[in-house]
Order: structure tokens, then C-alpha cells, then sequence
């Protein structure tokens, strides 16, 4: 009887995932007709920010380039609007399981993720992508001309936007595992010198293979790390 009520209960939640899935895929092809008509307009918009006053052109080289990085560009801008009813949907599915306690811990923590994750997202388009550029477009001489590609630029900016979005997430996980009791302050203070090895080698898996984006990648993330660490220790103090 018991093993009955526990296949019920996990074919129920199997129904109610599928379900939470379901709404969220619906909101999304919902949303993207109308993101595709925003799409050129936006990667305009994207384009002048992080090229800024550079005097680059982008050119594309395959009559179909720019109308697939307009597709992505509308994905992109699709899920970004969906961000907020998948959370809430899939915070819908995970509420009914937790305890009071871990609701209070929880919900602040995802909505401070979702700051941390789209803070990440804007530092990188408006502050990292037009330092990238610039500085490909030092090397230039009257001789050596630079000449970029749309789809490798918007590919690279979405990617180190993804990249940064995650990479921000460290202070919240170094605060938890560190007020739950995963890991202690004083041991992770004094293996600074590790921390640092890994978030450069995370670094160098989330960014294209050239110094400065990695560099560009690890200081801020460490900066946060830092930062993390400080709420921590004020917390557990």
C-alpha cells in the first residue's frame, strides 16, 4: 500500500513538472513573435553599444548571417522577458516540498541570483564588450585594418554575457555555504591563493582563449568573492 502511495506520489509530481515545463515553453513561443519583430531594433541597439564611438563596421559574409543572429537575438530577448514567469513557475513547483524555514532562505536567494545574473549580464555588455573592442582596434596601423565579423562579435558578447551572469553568482554561494555551516570563513579566507588559481581557471573555460578577457572575467569575480566573503563573516559574526 505504502509502495502504491508513493509511485501516486511520484507520478503526481512527474505530472506537476511536466506541467510547470509545459506553461514555461508556452510563454516563450507566446513571446517570441514578438520578439522577432524587436530583434533588428535590439541588435542595433547592441551593436552601438558595445562598439560605441570605434570605428568599426560589422560585416557579415553569407546572405542568411545577419537573419539567423536576429533569430538568436530575439531567443535571447525571449527568454530574458520570460525570465520572471519561469522563476515564478518553477518556484510554484518547488514551494509546496520545503519548510517554512528553507522558504525564507530560499526565495530571497533566487531573487538576489536573478539581480546578481542580470547585473552580470549588463557590466559585461556595457562596460566589458566596449573595452574588448577597443583594445582590438589599438592594434590597427594604416596598413593592418580591422575588419569584424557580426556573427563572431554577437556570438563572443552573448557568450561573455552568460559568462559574466554566472561568474556573479559567487558572493551568494560563497555566503550560503558559508552561513549553513558547508564551509567555514576562516578556512576559506586562508586559501585566497586557491580561490584565486580557480576562479582563473574558470575564467579561462567561460571566455574566449585570450588573456584580457580572462583578466577582465577574474577581477570583478573576485571582487565579488571578496565581497561574499565580507557579508558572511558579518553574518556568522
Amino acid at each position: 500500500m505504502a509502495e502504491t502511495e508513493d509511485n501516486e506520489s511520484l507520478i503526481s509530481h512527474l505530472e506537476a513538472l511536466r506541467a510547470t515545463i509545459l506553461r514555461c515553453l508556452t510563454a516563450i513561443a507566446v513571446v517570441l513573435p514578438f520578439t522577432f519583430f524587436l530583434a533588428p531594433k535590439a541588435l542595433n541597439l547592441f551593436i552601438d553599444i558595445i562598439i560605441g564611438d570605434s570605428p568599426v563596421k560589422l560585416n557579415y559574409f553569407s546572405p542568411m548571417e545577419v537573419f539567423m543572429i536576429q533569430i538568436k537575438t530575439a531567443l535571447v530577448l525571449d527568454i530574458i522577458l520570460c525570465f520572471p514567469y519561469i522563476i515564478k513557475k518553477i518556484w510554484d513547483f518547488i514551494l509546496p516540498a520545503l519548510y517554512e524555514n528553507e522558504k525564507k532562505v530560499i526565495k530571497p536567494a533566487i531573487i538576489l541570483s536573478t539581480i546578481l545574473f542580470l547585473t552580470g549580464m549588463l557590466f559585461c555588455v556595457f562596460v566589458i564588450l566596449p573595452l574588448i573592442i577597443r583594445f582590438g582596434v589599438s592594434f590597427a596601423t594604416p596598413n593592418i585594418q580591422a575588419v569584424f565579423g557580426i556573427s563572431n562579435i554577437v556570438t563572443l558578447s552573448l557568450w561573455m554575457a552568460v559568462a559574466f551572469g554566472a561568474m556573479f553568482q559567487i558572493p551568494l554561494i560563497v555566503y550560503y555555504l558559508i552561513k549553513f555551516g558547508v564551509i567555514e570563513y576562516d578556512s576559506v579566507s586562508d586559501k585566497r591563493p586557491y580561490v584565486i588559481v580557480i576562479l582563473l581557471i574558470l575564467a579561462a573555460i567561460f571566455t574566449p582563449p585570450d588573456v584580457v578577457s580572462q583578466i577582465l572575467l577574474f577581477i570583478p569575480t573576485y571582487a565579488l568573492f571578496e565581497l561574499g566573503l565580507l557579508f558572511a563573516r558579518k553574518s556568522c559574526g
